[in-house]
């Protein structure tokens, strides 16, 4: 029998597609050839870099080739992707059974429960590669198994907590923001929901987990009906474990700008640089972006400060311009891009306030950067409790009633992050420590290293040459 072939299928968006890159880079590591599909659009974004050895990439159309654009239907979208990716799929399978290169197992990362069930009809293993904390995965499937009114108790309680097995207390800010009465999104709750039955019809269903042993030890034994594998930090080799000095941000990005932020960060002392960046996703009301701007200016630190262009290479609009701009550039740096794990591991760098994505959260982690947690939507609130309460490696804002994290608050959190004080000592000797576990558990024969190996051996056994025959 040849090398495992995996296919690892992932949703078009960019905090989907790095991890799941890296992911296929460690296991092309253990030997094994991995076929990559996403969809056309986001295989058309990605830099177009040399492709490693064993990685081969199949993208799929999902009736969306120019990019799903925010005026569009995110329910309509949804439904496309399950019935082209379905048909995509199943053909890609059933093809490469037929040209003697049958897949060992199937990856997909979540929003796509329906991988799982065409590779179950076609009678190939699965596994799901869960690209958030255990923590999260643990509350979502509580909130489906026997815990629903509780949540819906907190969600008119804000003052309230939920106490559910192997995690700690938890308010109404600190869920996903899918289950919280506000939620507008709610179509992606019956997805998440899809993805746990999706599982509960494995014989023994696995869950590729993007964290480590150390980190999450409880979450990840928490649900018994579950086996939760850690396999992280999935994070570029160059900046954790070394065994791949070439690989910085392969993939890492999708969109490339000017790196003279390089050059302003060496000419900064070190530790003394404040790092602002909301991902990917994220969109700060203009009232929000004032008052960043204007604890910025007041905390006297300089600061690298990522504002996105808008999509679609329209101009800023007049009324949505920061009215400090000038002031703003005279004091730091605003990029509209950059490589944010370079920026992260820059000596310079003295804090990260941050939207607590889970890759950005593990990017200040395996980095040694204490954090700002400014949570906005999905599972940010649940990361950045994690962070301030479980690992203590930074500071949470608290907003107004109208939702507002106002100057005055965030300059607080930023004096107490970049302070001399014990707090702020704290945080950044834990911010060491779990800089130094996250790089033991993903050395050859740390807790990721071990999970991964153990994995690829398990499914590598089977081979599937009946299918499509």
């Amino acid at each position: 029998m040849g090398s495992p072939h995996f296919l690892l299928v992932t949703f078009p968006a960019q905090g989907h597609i790095n991890p799941a890159l890296q992911f296929a880079k460690r296991i092309i590591r253990t030997g094994a050839q991995v076929s990559f599909a996403t969809s056309v659009s986001a295989h058309r974004r990605m830099p177009k870099r040399p492709t490693p050895e064993g990685l081969n990439f199949v993208p799929f159309s999902d009736g969306y080739d120019d990019g799903f654009k925010p005026a569009d239907d995110a329910q309509h979208y949804m439904s496309e992707i399950k019935r082209r990716g379905s048909e995509t799929l199943r053909e890609i399978i059933v093809r490469n059974a037929d040209e003697g290169r049958p897949f060992t197992c199937i990856v997909y990362t979540l929003l796509l429960p329906w991988a799982a069930e065409v590779a179950r009809g076609l009678g190939v293993p699965s596994a799901l590669l869960w690209i958030q904390p255990a923590t999260v995965l643990d509350i979502y499937y509580y909130y489906f198994n026997g815990y629903g009114d509780a949540f819906r108790n907190i969600s008119n309680e804000p003052s309230c907590s939920v106490e559910l097995p192997g995690l700690p207390p938890l308010s109404s800010r600190d869920l996903p923001s899918f289950l919280v009465k506000s939620n507008a999104y709610t179509f992606v709750l019956p997805t998440f929901q899809e993805q746990l039955e999706a599982l509960s019809q494995e014989t023994s269903p696995k869950v590729l987990v993007n964290t480590f042993d150390a980190l999450e030890p409880e979450p990840l034994r928490a649900v018994d009906k579950l086996h939760l594998i850690g396999i992280g930090p999935l994070v570029p080799s160059a900046y954790l474990d070394g065994k791949d000095p070439s690989d910085t941000s392969f993939g890492g990005d999708m969109f490339q700008g000017s790196d003279d932020y390089m050059e302003w960060l060496n000419s900064k002392p070190k530790s003394s640089v404040v790092y602002v960046s909301f991902g990917s996703l994220s969109v700060l009301s203009k009232t929000q972006k004032e008052e960043i701007a204007r604890a910025l200016l007041d905390c006297g630190h300089p600061f690298l400060w990522v504002i996105r262009a808008p999509e679609n290479g329209e101009e800023v609009k007049e009324e949505d311009k920061l009215s400090c701009r000038e002031e703003l550039e005279q004091k730091g740096l605003i990029v509209s891009w950059c490589s944010q794990i370079e920026v992260l591991t820059h000596p310079s760098l003295g804090c990260f306030v941050s939207h607590c994505g889970w890759n950005s959260t593990l990017e200040s982690l395996v980095s040694g950067v204490p954090v700002v947690a400014f949570p906005q939507w999905t599972d940010q609130g649940t990361n950045a409790k994690l962070i301030e309460d479980m690992w203590k490696i930074g500071i949470r804002v608290t907003v107004n009633e109208e939702g507002i994290v106002e100057s005055d608050e965030f300059k607080r959190c930023l004096e107490i992050v970049m302070g001399g004080g014990e707090k702020g000592e704290e945080m950044r000797r834990n911010a060491e420590k779990w800089k130094n576990l996250a790089r033991e558990a993903v050395k050859d024969g740390g807790s990721s290293d071990k999970n991964l190996k153990g994995f690829v051996d398990e499914v590598g056994h089977g081979c599937y040459e009946s299918i499509g025959s």
